[in-house]
């Protein structure tokens, strides 16, 4: 099967790159030809606040693809559209994370009349805006399937009125970052500059309001009081003020048990990160599923979650995680002091293991890839 996949790959950031570009290289690996066909910039520099888009380290050029398409440069499109015209491949596959690519979608899908599948990360964008509801309208016109990675997305598709073909499928765990030696939790702790012994939670990843840091924040007191020694590793790239965060710490007191890690996390300080905590804590106010708990399952990490979304169903309770009972910075304190407390806390990593093993890139792009073929072929 030629499949053209359209989406971010690396060099530019992000987990929708990372998940393109794994699932590329195992769709090339069961022997479909796969035409990567990323985004040169998916948007202007003056709404990306001066980060750069791409990540500050060599990436295997197999993920890049061909980077041709400049989201918000309909010229763009026609030398995609040309591309597609010549080559003819089977069938599109679009990842889609936000109604901005809806017109992108909308023009190559009618002018190519190649049938597409929609990767659909999420339904509705986490900071929404007002032409959203219009922008999925046009999703809807262009798509002749959709594969989901959550039953949170599927049943807001269903919401929606959506009657094209759904393959509801799952989030598959990243591996450990490849050509990194992964440390040891003790060699980490001591590199980190941490206690051996004491509690190590870990928030990873883009720092935007509905990720809930604040939340989390304001659950440390009460964490603290029932477990003095532990300590908050926030490690990411804030797309909000980094200034609101400190304040925020040192009117709560907390700033001996805080440290925050700022900017994008190369690939070794990741591994460590990840190798040094107990757990990841994702406090997310907004969510579909969650690429950093996939992350973490990756490292045999147990998660902390909320309830948003589809974040609980990626969670087994007391064996891969905890699960705060609501959205709130009380319950999260809750979770987290339940799970700390927890017996079964050292058994927990390898449950972590188990789950991953379940949860593969090759039985992703197995189940993808056949219904990929009954899009492309009814």
């Amino acid at each position: 099967m030629r499949i053209a996949f359209i989406s971010p790959f690396f060099p530019l950031k992000g987990g929708i790159s990372c998940f393109s570009g794994l699932l590329a290289g195992e769709l090339q690996a069961k022997g479909h030809a796969v035409r990567p066909l990323g985004f040169k910039k998916l948007y202007p520099s003056f709404l990306v606040r001066g980060h750069s888009p791409e990540v500050p380290e060599h990436r295997s050029a197999a993920n890049g693809g061909d980077a041709v398409i400049v989201l918000y440069n309909p010229l763009t499109w026609l030398a995609l559209l040309r591309n597609l015209k010549r080559e003819r491949p089977d069938v599109l596959l679009v990842a889609y994370w936000t109604g901005l690519l809806a017109p992108l979608l909308f023009a190559i899908r009618k002018l190519s009349g190649i049938p597409t599948v929609v990767l659909l990360h999420n339904l509705s964008t986490h900071e929404r805006f007002a032409l959203e509801p219009f922008l999925q309208k046009l999703l809807f016109a262009s798509a002749d399937g959709y594969i989901t990675l959550s039953g949170e997305v599927s049943g807001a598709l269903a919401a929606a009125g959506n009657a094209k073909p759904v393959a509801r499928l799952f989030h598959p765990v990243y591996p450990p970052f490849s050509g990194i030696e992964q440390p040891e939790k003790s060699e980490a702790r001591r590199f980190l500059g941490y206690d051996q012994d004491a509690p190590l939670l870990l928030f990873f990843g883009y720092v935007r309001r509905y990720k809930g840091l604040d939340l989390l924040l304001r659950a440390m007191p009460a964490i603290l009081d029932a477990w003095p020694d532990t300590r908050l590793l926030v490690a990411g790239q804030f797309y909000e003020p980094e200034s609101g965060y400190r304040e925020l710490i040192g009117q709560l007191g907390i700033a001996a048990s805080v440290d925050f890690r700022p900017g994008y996390a190369a690939d070794a300080d990741a591994a460590r990160y990840f190798a040094a905590a107990d757990a990841a804590v994702l406090p997310y106010r907004q969510a579909s599923q969650s690429g950093v708990a996939q992350l973490a399952c990756g490292y045999g990490l147990p998660v902390i979650v909320t309830s948003a979304g589809g974040l609980a169903a990626e969670v087994e309770q007391g064996r891969t995680g905890w699960i705060a009972g609501e959205i709130s910075s009380e319950a999260l304190a809750a979770a987290v002091i339940g799970f700390l407390g927890d017996p079964r806390r050292p058994a927990m990593p390898q449950s972590v293991r188990e789950y991953a093993a379940g949860h593969s890139w090759e039985r992703f792009a197995g189940e993808a890839a056949n219904f990929i073929r009954s899009v492309a072929k009814p």
